[in-house]
């Protein structure tokens, strides 16, 4: 199928753009890749502290400077339950690597927060951030430049961003992204969604809520909705960068390790030593971009993405921009209904033909540039597979299956769920936001309602508990976004708006902090800027002020005459008291330095 004419244009547009900054960088790793494997040229001491704790054979082999040497950045650790199954992946890569007549060293680790673990705490106020700790931490890990290739260990929301900027930093270095996979199903999402609500209005009492919580998420793997960390691994996949049909497979599975396996052969497999080099920096170009933005849309994938993905194309030295997203929304159908936008997880969309399906619709639609280099090759015709493993304990990999035009949770590209992809750019005299509307009922995309203005999330819900936030109203939670505070995101008031919209108000929320992938039924313009500390139009607002949300014109106004809105003054908060505790005073150079939430939210 020929590309469809729009997503040509809008590809073009964004490389007319970046024709400037993306040739500096293509020339900075050509530069890179010019000087050979730098361990050749290390002094003897240095390549001596390179190897010291090696076995024998692979002193030998990184002496001689004629094999590969892979490195593993990996976001391991226990707690997190997507990332507890990386302890076990680096002994499988240096199994597969020593197989292969290579090396594999783990290089570094980078920090892995989980944002459902602080939402809602002051350790949130530094999840954004920590995208770019883990950027800098990869880049630490590689700077030893003792290494042809690298494997990268993530799942989770700022983790995969993060990992992807630090690789573009060292855009020579192939790279391949190796997934975890999903925890098993437990609870139904609509059973976690309905206890959360009863807990909200008192109905339960936090024994149950647990246990509930509990029952969903149950054991190693990603959480099983569809947020960021999903999002991420769709993003990796669609972009090249997974294997194919290795991105929700559960953990500790035959074929998860045969996946892992299977990208440590490949990693290698690509590096100048060789002759199919693939360094990142080339493959992910500003086609590969595109391809991720459309994924997003056909999934109703993550809003934080119209921070990270921006700020990776970046690194690659390519300037996407929201009205990029907006523009790619009109022509993109939504093909899935994976909770929150549906009653479905992760693993019964797998089991529906997952990526593999998704990516043959909308090539065959062409939405999806296939002339792209991925690290499993050219074009991703490849993708278009389920992957399974052979008797023998290899991987198989079938044609994915075509969906019915009524199936539940993934759809043909000619019978969607809806039309468009569901992420839309708002501007007004507000500011600009963007909003997720995929899981928002039609009749809520419209909502014209008096402000109710908060400076603290937990301001909103002891008003709700309080029993004062009744008729219809537009709530406004400011002083939330990156400068003031790291933008932390709001899911936790999801339960109490959607209870206060259940009873028949009329709700919406606007706010320059974040939401989520988690964006729910309640609509909600997010991202606003510029933002409340910055002096931005939201710190003007006051309590009463009619305000029109229309996700239909992709408009965010004030109903306030001009002249009173032009004269009057924004609101300043002392923020102070939340700049310190938890490690937020170590952070203050993130805030002082960190860009605007259109601008990739990054200190880069």
């Amino acid at each position: 199928m020929a590309l469809h004419q729009r997503i040509g244009e809008i590809t073009e547009k964004i490389v007319r753009r970046s024709v400037s900054q993306r040739g500096r960088y293509l020339d900075e790793i050509s530069k890179a890749a010019e000087k050979g494997p730098r361990r050749g040229h290390l002094g003897c001491a240095n390549l001596a502290h390179g190897f010291a704790a090696c076995g024998p054979s692979d002193k030998a082999a990184l002496a001689g400077g004629t094999v590969s040497n892979l490195a593993i950045v990996t976001a391991y650790n226990d707690m997190l339950s997507a990332h507890q199954p990386f302890e076990r992946f680096p002994d499988l890569i240096r199994a597969a690597a020593h197989a292969a007549g290579g090396v594999a060293q783990v290089a570094g680790g980078v920090p892995a927060m989980c944002d459902g673990v602080t939402q809602g705490e002051a350790g949130m106020e530094l999840s954004l951030f920590s995208r770019d700790v883990i950027a800098l931490s990869t880049a630490v890990a590689l700077s030893h430049q003792m290494f042809d290739a690298a494997v990268y260990l993530g799942v989770c929301d700022k983790i995969v961003p993060g990992l992807v900027i630090g690789a573009l930093s060292f855009g020579h270095l192939p790279a391949v992204f190796i997934p975890a996979g999903p925890m098993t199903s437990g609870l139904s999402n609509d059973e976690k969604s309905k206890t959360r609500q009863l807990y909200a209005e008192g109905k339960v009492d936090r024994a149950a809520l647990l246990e509930s919580e509990s029952k969903s998420y149950h054991g190693p793997g990603t959480c099983t909705f569809y947020g960021t960390a999903n999002s991420n691994q769709m993003l990796m996949e669609i972009m090249g960068l997974h294997m194919p049909g290795s991105s929700f497979i559960n953990p500790n599975t035959p074929l998860r390790d045969a996946l892992t396996s299977e990208a440590a052969r490949r990693a290698l497999a690509i590096t100048a030593l060789g002759n199919e080099y693939t360094p990142i920096g080339r493959m992910i170009d500003e086609r590969a971009i595109v391809n991720g933005v459309v994924g997003l849309h056909a999934t109703g994938g993550s809003t934080n993405h119209t921070m990270h993905l921006v700020a990776m194309a970046k690194a690659a030295g390519i300037t996407l921009t929201w009205d990029d997203f907006s523009a790619l929304a009109e022509v993109v159908p939504l093909l899935t209904r994976i909770y929150p936008n549906g009653s479905a997880d992760v693993n019964h969309f797998n089991a529906a033909g997952g990526m593999g399906t998704l990516m043959a619709e909308l090539l065959d639609a062409g939405l999806l540039h296939d002339d792209v280099t991925t690290v499993f090759g050219k074009g991703l015709a490849a993708y278009r597979i389920e992957a399974r493993l052979g008797a023998d304990g290899s991987i198989m990999r079938h044609a994915a299956p075509t969906p019915a035009p009524d199936a539940p949770v993934l759809r043909p590209a000619s019978h969607p769920f809806h039309p468009n992809g569901g992420l839309k750019t708002l501007e007004g005299n507000l500011g600009r936001a963007v909003i997720k509307t995929s899981a928002v009922d039609t009749k809520r995309h419209i909502i014209e309602a008096p402000a109710r203005i908060f400076h603290d999330q937990a301001e909103l819900q002891a008003a709700f508990r309080a029993g004062k936030l009744t008729g219809d109203f537009i709530a406004v939670v400011r002083f939330q976004g990156p400068r003031a505070n790291g933008m932390p995101e709001l899911h936790k008031l999801t339960p109490p708006l959607g209870i206060l919209q259940d009873r028949g108000q009329k709700v919406a929320l606007v706010t320059d902090g974040r939401m989520s992938g988690a964006s729910g039924k309640v609509p909600a313009a997010i991202h606003l800027t510029p933002e409340a500390e910055m002096g931005g139009p939201i710190a003007r607002l006051r309590e009463g002020d009619m305000i029109r949300l229309d996700a239909v014109s992709g408009r965010l106004d004030v109903l306030v005459p001009a002249e009173e809105w032009a004269a009057r003054a924004p609101v300043v908060a002392d923020l102070s008291g939340g700049h310190s505790g938890i490690g937020r005073n170590l952070f203050a150079a993130f805030r002082n330095a960190v860009a605007p939430a259109d601008a990739w939210a990054s200190i880069f």
